[in-house]
């Protein structure tokens, strides 16, 4: 990602589980002038311009993006799996007609690269539950993945037609300790770790043998990092890579836990999100990411679990 001179990188969804930690990387490669964080409402963080802005509002969005000579946009602005089966049509205006105004908005701002992450939830019937390759079937059972894809779409359209530099990954279940997570069918991974850290037993939403594709955030961010300034002549795939890190089941996390926590147990009681679980693979090729612009994680699940623990638990509960 080459930064225009003048302009400016201009990230939506700041204030998610992605965009707090993603904001902080980009400030320390181009510099806090340079990032405006923004959020449907103003996010609070001192170390780079703020806004609120709604990516529903065409308007707002078509003014923010010209006003603010936007040269790259971070949109990571989304209502997530589980949030998006309880408000499906919040989730399509959020997801679908946000996309297109900030598309449409980049077009006719001349917005040199524009980066959105997609999801494993564009898998669904029919896809091999392993080593699942880019370019397979893709049927979505949710509104969020149903969303997703037409996103990825979308982006490759807008890339093809008006000569926009879309980039995007699928991106798996996302741990991280600092923001909490969104509304998502992985949510389990990262509250299962919070209890264990706090002393508690967790009640876990997945089935124990539930397998699913799963990163941990500093290698999500090292990931994007790599993508954006990657050479765009070297892109083949545009929106839709594969990536992750390793798979796990909440059974596999919880005995990870235990190595460092022999106490800790967990009981499971599946509810609606194993049906949206059932729906995605269990591993998949990311050849294409690491072949395309060198995707290569460096985390093993033990070692995040380790790195998780160790920032979670309290001053008062450390060995």
């Amino acid at each position: 990602m080459v930064l225009e001179m003048g302009g400016k990188i201009l990230v939506t969804g700041s204030s998610g589980q992605i965009g707090s930690e993603l904001t902080g990387a980009l400030i320390s490669r181009f510099g806090s002038s340079n990032v405006i964080a923004t959020d449907i409402q103003s996010p609070v963080r001192n170390d780079c311009r703020t806004a609120s802005l709604d990516v529903t509002d065409r308007d707002a969005v078509f003014s923010f993006i010209k006003k603010e000579k936007v040269s790259t946009v971070i949109h990571l602005a989304a209502i997530l799996s589980a949030r998006g089966e309880k408000e499906p049509a919040l989730a399509f205006n959020v997801n679908v007609n946000g996309m297109r105004n900030i598309l449409d908005a980049s077009v006719s701002a001349d917005v040199g690269l524009l980066f959105f992450p997609s999801t494993i939830g564009v898998f669904g019937a029919g896809t091999p539950r392993e080593n699942v390759p880019v370019e397979t079937i893709t049927r979505p059972s949710t509104m969020y993945g149903i969303t997703k894809l037409l996103c990825e779409q979308l982006g490759e359209y807008y890339s093809a037609k008006y000569e926009l530099d879309v980039r995007g990954m699928r991106l798996p279940g996302i741990v991280s300790y600092r923001a909490p997570p969104g509304g998502g069918t992985t949510d389990y991974s990262i509250e299962m770790l919070r209890a264990a850290a706090e002393g508690r037993g967790y009640s876990c939403f997945l089935k124990e043998d539930c397998r699913l594709p799963m990163m941990y955030m500093p290698d999500a961010i090292d990931s994007i990092m790599k993508m954006l300034e990657a050479p765009e002549d070297r892109l083949k795939h545009r929106t839709c890579f594969n990536v992750m890190a390793f798979s796990f089941s909440p059974s596999e996390l919880e005995q990870e836990i235990r190595r460092l926590r022999p106490e800790f147990r967990v009981t499971y009681t599946p509810d609606e999100r194993q049906l949206i679980a059932d729906t995605w693979p269990r591993s998949l090729d990311t050849s294409a990411a690491a072949e395309e612009w060198g995707f290569a994680p460096s985390y093993t699940l033990t070692a995040m679990v380790d790195d998780m623990l160790k920032h979670l638990t309290p001053v008062s509960r450390r060995q």
